[in-house]
């Protein structure tokens, strides 16, 4: 694989021992390196009184700024820098690579530390992450799982890195199982810059010339959007027709969305939207199953009734797929699974 080089003036992100992101905690939530530290240089708060100060009076904001910025580097330093021997290597990027890169990089200078800057900073940095998604996914040899919901693919994708193959579990990076019910409680999604940090740093761990296996997704997993060339990528790749036994589907419903086990009527307030595609005597039915708490029955209902007819309807007519039974996902299964998936063509 011919990667894409690093901006100029700097090394490979894992060459250094600390990278410092010095932006604010919102900047920062936003999107950054993978591995990053945010040490702010100046706190969200203060970077907007010295940005509104500028406005009407460039030098005093620059004193108040320099005083933030020193007395907030004295800090990090004492608590977090003062860990790292003199030798290590560390990273600092801002924005832009200017002002508050080089107010932490003369710091640490100073002290001793070997210290680059991030030229052209987070802004340079997230144009090579786009055009290193735009390239990157077309240099492997993808092998796809596709299935019905809730057949065990994800299992088996994790079967198959515990077996030593290479996986993506792109559902994993966006934290959503990719349909209407697949948000993960008390996991937030990654913002889109976030997710395509992660996948662009998870891609350029993978080695070009080993198979690499993922899930058939859709365009987008919940609020986050697969780059074009994955998209199309996984789209031609070979893929297979994971199937399972209904009670085994059952069961990884019951494991995989446990909340919904413990209050059924949250499910079924979640599957409303479909109406106008399942209609009102099934909504009525699964309403039924919810108000007697069974929830198994209600799992088995809105499979049949929604999700194997959407999935059915999605699969491309000019694509065949490889049909795989998957008997279980209990641990034994799911490593014989992937064994024979590793050996077939």
């Amino acid at each position: 694989m011919t990667e894409l080089p690093h901006p100029p003036g700097i090394r490979p992100f894992g060459d250094y021992t600390l990278i410092i992101d010095a932006r604010t905690p919102k900047e920062f939530a936003e999107d950054h390196i993978p591995g990053a530290l945010n040490l702010p240089i100046v706190s969200q708060e203060e970077f907007a009184e010295v940005g509104t100060l500028h406005k009407h009076n460039p030098h005093q904001a620059y004193l108040v700024g320099a005083q933030y910025a020193l007395r907030n580097a004295a800090r990090h330093i004492g608590e977090v820098i003062a860990q790292y021997g003199p030798r290590e290597r560390l990273l600092v990027y801002c924005f832009r690579g200017g002002k508050r890169s080089r107010a932490w990089a003369e710091p640490l200078r100073n002290i001793g530390y070997p210290v680059d800057v991030l030229p052209g900073g987070w802004k340079a940095y997230r144009a090579w992450v786009r055009d290193s998604l735009a390239v990157l996914p077309t240099q492997f040899q993808w092998k796809v799982l596709a299935g019905v919901t809730a057949c065990g693919k994800t299992r088996l994708l994790q079967a198959l890195r515990e077996a030593g193959e290479q996986v993506v579990d792109l559902e994993g990076l966006a934290r959503h199982r990719g349909s209407l019910l697949g948000s993960l409680p008390g996991q937030p999604q990654p913002t889109q810059k976030c997710f395509d940090s992660a996948l662009q740093a998870e891609l350029r761990s993978l080695d070009p010339t080993r198979p690499v296996w993922a899930e058939s997704e859709s365009k987008k997993i919940g609020n986050v959007q697969l780059p074009d060339s994955l998209y199309q990528a996984l789209r031609c790749a070979p893929a297979w027709d994971v199937s399972a036994p209904m009670p085994v589907r059952v069961q990884v419903c019951r494991e995989d969305y446990a909340h919904f086990r413990l209050q059924p009527q949250a499910l079924v307030d979640k599957l409303q939207p479909l109406k106008p595609l399942v209609g009102g005597e099934t909504l009525a039915q699964w309403q039924t199953l919810a108000e007697a708490g069974d929830a198994d029955a209600l799992f088995q209902s809105v499979m049949e009734r929604h999700y194997d007819p959407c999935y059915r309807r999605s699969l491309p007519k000019d694509r065949p797929l490889k049909a795989f039974e998957l008997g279980g996902v209990d641990a034994e299964s799911l490593q014989q699974a992937a064994q024979q998936l590793r050996l077939l063509p």
